[in-house]
């Protein structure tokens, strides 16, 4: 069942996704070479509980931490630690927000210092694919116009969508029906309607689309060992334009590089 969401409850979740945005800018000022990963996930805590708010990943199915921290070849739900970041790296920072009863959920892929033209390129089409997809959440389109809208955008560029994790409803809980691929055929599945709220989130890997899970239970790394970008926005969808609810983090600066 794809929940519609009051204005009520709407209201509720941009102010979810107004703190999760904060605690994104938070993190983002102190990601450097050399910091750990575990203060990373320290900070956004913080800002979080600081907010009012509570870290939706903390506690949820077991999960030990406010934030996922994936770098390198890890696609997501990398568990933060002691790992420094180290230049040329990238890491995804996902994030999930709850504040008021309500659910935000985001993701952005940093580039650690000085990165190669390629690893850049992946993040710039994941971006770009994210946003393609988000262009379709209007109502009267069909659930699978944003996968294919996806799915189109990166493999033209040459990398691949991962396919064993999709995106999903989001805001009374942290993940709600529908589920959305990051690939399929247009035209196909539920109509989407005014008042749903979806994190959309593409998850592109440099070379094969395979997967593989780690013994920590939590970790997804690419089954090749390339490397991989995520990023993620919660997203209403309207009578017309959608409304990214996250939009905040469009202006991330990282080392006085954009890569929001």
């Amino acid at each position: 069942m794809i929940f519609i969401k009051t204005e009520e409850e709407i209201q509720k979740i941009r102010r979810s996704a107004e703190l999760l945005v904060k605690t994104f800018h938070a993190v983002a000022e102190v990601l450097s070479p050399g910091v750990t990963t575990g203060f990373l996930d320290e900070v956004a805590e913080k800002c979080i509980r600081a907010g009012g708010g509570r870290p939706a990943f903390k506690g949820y199915h077991g999960y030990p931490a406010a934030i996922c921290a994936s770098i390198d070849s890890q696609v997501v739900h990398g568990i933060p630690g002691s790992r420094k970041l180290k230049e040329g790296e990238i890491v995804g920072i996902d994030i999930g927000v709850v504040l008021d009863g309500y659910y935000s959920d985001a993701a952005r892929t940093y580039a650690v210092g000085n990165i190669s033209p390629e690893k850049l390129r992946l993040m710039e089409t994941t971006k770009k694919a994210l946003h393609r997809g988000i262009r379709k959440c209007r109502e009267g389109n069909r659930l699978s116009d944003i996968s294919h809208a996806i799915q189109t955008c990166v493999e033209a560029e040459g990398f691949s969508v991962v396919r064993a994790l999709v995106g999903h409803g989001v805001g009374r809980e942290l993940h709600e029906d529908p589920q959305i691929p990051n690939f399929g055929d247009p035209h196909r599945g539920p109509k989407l309607r005014a008042g749903m709220v979806f994190a959309i989130e593409p998850m592109v890997n440099m070379e094969a689309p395979e997967v593989k899970f780690l013994e920590d239970g939590w970790t997804v790394e690419t089954a090749d060992g390339s490397p991989s970008a995520h990023f993620e926005h919660t997203v209403l969808v309207t009578h017309s334009k959608p409304e990214i609810l996250t939009l905040g983090l469009e202006q991330d600066i990282i080392l006085g590089k954009d890569y929001g």
